[in-house]
């Protein structure tokens, strides 16, 4: 059988480790779809097809699967509207660090430029979503395109795109596929040795030192704990860092941000030096604004959100290991264990507290859902959030041990991410329980991939946290002056639903159910779904509220009662009065 350019991109991912690709076959992706299928499957050498029915749900899938794994994933989506249906997850895993390849297929290559049916420009549909994308036009530039794109991916941490016309793929094969290394590492620059001694001059010279940390720290987690043990040093982190920093760690103060919880926004701005690693936290309205140090593998990072007196563009963990025979171990712990104290108090009141006097309340609290499902999840669980509310909770219930791993769309802030990036975690994880934490906002978007975890039966667990709101906008409105507007929609029965599916299904509406229910559909052996009727009034308070948001909610509530809503004012005071930060 002649070979075509098809068999010569299936046989570059071969090389390159790729075991699977998720995505739609049809029209101008077949040839390759029938290389795939000829390729006999990972088992026998080849690679797996991970049907999806969205593209969008196969790059959010590989994304998953990528971060991970830490390895290159891959999705693929047809010309025109599967290339724009794929784009959302690229971005998404672009903007997180995913090393993901995305192949785009493209209309007969004679007929671009004039308009042909669902004729898009892919390289300027992706150009912003990678840090490489390019057209195949020839068969003779299949390899080394293929491996370009897979190398900038892996290399640089994000997307690689191909484009390909489905014509080129059933084109024959210009010449046998070299052997070739993929390189596949990660530069790792080290700091020089005069930035080492500016910035242990700088640590020596400071009084009260605090640490910032985000998913930058993976590989350095060791030597930053070590780092705050020999300072005495408060450690914040950001939502990304959580399962990398807090736990096991005698110096975790919380998050700062929206999100935030804790005494972390207090050390940041009572520190004499704080120390930002590996984070690029966007919110800088919750950061310190002067006597500030970053350090970060991208240059492009340094000193975006606050004002520097230092920055240093190099590998966290050589950086740390540089710096650290350079300090003495710090006597005075006055600081540290104040922000200790403010820590323990600020969060038995408004994380423990909120959470446990609330487990007979109706409609059922969703701080009380997501602290059951900490308890009831395995220890080793892979927990997906969508966009949204579902955040918060995951941000404040979902205790990290170092074997558990929280993924979500935390960059891009995409919704209806949980689903599919839960189906691409169980795919590469099948022994691991992967729990999506879905909001019934997120979930109603590619509810289809219920489809996907029933085909291919994946033991995901789905929680539809169903508050029938969009939580996170709504709040967003209070926030801005304004009263909710078209945020709520009709009451959904999304156990019915999956149940359609093929799902074992459980629905809630008492609290005193929401354990056993729980445990029921975590221990089921298949693909389920626990739909929890949750209040919608329920939103998050910040341990920092910005001045102009604290004027907005009084304004919005000021509005609610103009209008004759006093009675969903009284409701949202009582719900969440608990967790109003203390002074």
């Amino acid at each position: 059988m002649p070979r075509h350019v098809a068999d010569d991109l299936l046989e570059v991912l071969v090389h390159a480790g790729v075991t699977r690709i998720y995505g739609l076959v049809g029209d101008s992706l077949n040839a390759f779809g029938d290389a795939v299928r000829r390729s006999g499957g990972a088992a026998k050498g080849g690679i797996d097809w991970v049907h999806v029915h969205n593209e969008e749900g196969a790059a959010f899938a590989a994304s998953a699967e990528a971060q991970l794994t830490g390895r290159l994933a891959v999705c693929a989506g047809g010309c025109g509207p599967g290339n724009t249906h794929l784009i959302q997850g690229v971005l998404d895993a672009h903007r997180s660090g995913a090393p993901v390849l995305a192949l785009a297929s493209h209309i007969p290559s004679r007929q671009i430029g004039t308009g042909y049916f669902q004729e898009t420009k892919p390289e300027a549909l992706f150009a912003q979503a990678s840090y490489y994308c390019e057209m195949i036009s020839q068969p003779s530039q299949v390899t080394r395109l293929a491996r370009g794109a897979i190398q900038a991916a892996v290399g640089k941490r994000g997307a690689g795109v191909i484009v390909i016309p489905g014509d080129v793929l059933t084109e024959h094969s210009a010449e046998p596929v070299p052997a070739s290394v993929t390189v596949t590492g990660r530069p790792r620059p080290a700091p020089s040795e005069q930035e080492v001694a500016e910035l242990a001059q700088r640590i020596q010279a400071a009084g009260r030192i605090a640490i910032f940390g985000g998913i930058g720290c993976t590989d350095a987690r060791a030597d930053v704990l070590e780092l705050a043990r020999r300072l005495n040093a408060p450690v914040g982190h950001s939502l990304r860092g959580k399962d990398v920093l807090q736990y096991d760690n005698p110096f975790d103060v919380g998050m700062t941000g929206l999100l935030g919880y804790g005494a972390c926004y207090k050390s940041l701005h009572d520190a004499d030096l704080v120390l930002f690693l590996g984070t690029d936290f966007p919110y800088d309205d919750f950061l310190p604004v002067k006597n500030n140090v970053q350090v970060d593998i991208d240059p492009a990072r340094l000193g975006r959100r606050v004002p520097l007196a230092q920055g240093i563009a190099a590998d966290l963990g050589l950086t740390l290991r540089a710096l650290l025979p350079h300090l003495e171990q710090r006597r005075d712990r006055s600081f540290l264990d104040d922000m200790l104290r403010a820590h323990e108090r600020a969060v038995s009141h408004s994380v423990d507290t909120y959470s446990a006097h609330v487990s007979s309340k109706k409609p059922i609290h969703p701080e009380y859902l997501a602290a059951v499902i900490d308890e009831v999840a395995d220890e080793d669980a892979v927990f997906t959030a969508d966009t949204g509310m579902c955040c918060t909770w995951t941000a404040r219930y979902i205790t990290p041990n170092g074997r558990r791993r929280l993924l979500g769309s935390w960059v891009h802030g995409s919704m209806a991410n949980a689903l599919p990036m839960a189906i691409g975690a169980q795919v590469c994880s099948p022994g691991r329980q992967v729990v999506s934490l879905s909001g019934d906002g997120g979930l109603a978007m590619l509810l289809g991939e219920l489809l996907t975890a029933k085909t291919h039966r994946l033991p995901v667990k789905v929680v539809v946290f169903n508050n029938s709101s969009l939580g996170m906008v709504r709040l967003e409105m209070l926030a801005a002056g304004d009263p909710p507007f078209e945020t709520d929609h009709d009451h959904v029965d999304f156990a019915a639903i999956a149940a359609g599916a093929g799902f074992f299904t459980r629905r809630v509406t008492e609290p005193g159910d929401v354990r056993d229910a729980a445990q029921a559909v975590f221990c089921h052996d298949g693909p389920a779904l626990l739909d929890v009727v949750t209040t919608p009034d329920a939103t998050e308070v910040p341990s920092h509220i910005p001045p102009e948001d604290a004027k907005g909610f009084a304004l919005s509530l000021g509005k609610m009662v103009l209008d004759g809503g006093v009675g969903e004012v009284a409701n949202i005071a009582r719900l969440n009065v608990r967790n109003i930060p203390r002074p």
